[in-house]
């Protein structure tokens, strides 16, 4: 797996912005994921899997949240990176059509992992904002549904 340490140094004040300069768009992708995935990994989370492809298109990252009943929920995760906002923010860029490729690719996900069809589900977006120094990661639990 391709890591971006080399490129940018880990902080968790998260001030990426002169480095992200620097880097391929698909560099920047892999590292708003990577970024996603700690984020989410801090908050409990753990990683099902990342950039699950088919031909209804691609979920970023496939995350386990554990329940207070021990079951667990499985959250299907759209990262958007955005270096400024001039266009709307990475979440508002979500749109309905967008939303339905998720969700059928998380539709053909399921039917490939048969012991996860009976677990609850939900969808979830990750927004990144290098220029906000306070708050460069938006998370939406639950930002839209089937």
């Amino acid at each position: 797996m391709f890591h971006l340490g080399s490129l940018l140094t880990r902080n968790r004040k998260y001030n990426y912005r002169h480095s992200l300069r620097t880097i391929s768009p698909d560099e920047r992708g892999t590292w708003a994921e990577e970024l996603a995935a700690d984020y989410l990994h801090d908050k409990g989370m753990k990683t099902l899997a990342r950039n699950h492809y088919c031909k209804f298109g691609e979920i970023d990252l496939i995350m386990g949240e554990d329940m207070a009943n021990g079951d667990m929920t499985i959250v299907f995760v759209e990262v958007r990176f955005r270096s400024n906002s001039h266009f709307g923010t990475g979440a508002e860029s979500v749109n309905y059509r967008k939303q339905r490729r998720i969700i059928m690719a998380a539709h053909h996900y399921l039917q490939q992992n048969p012991i996860l069809r009976e677990k609850p589900c939900r969808f979830d977006i990750i927004s990144i904002s290098p220029q906000q120094r306070s708050n460069n990661i938006c998370w939406i639990p639950a930002a839209f549904e089937i």
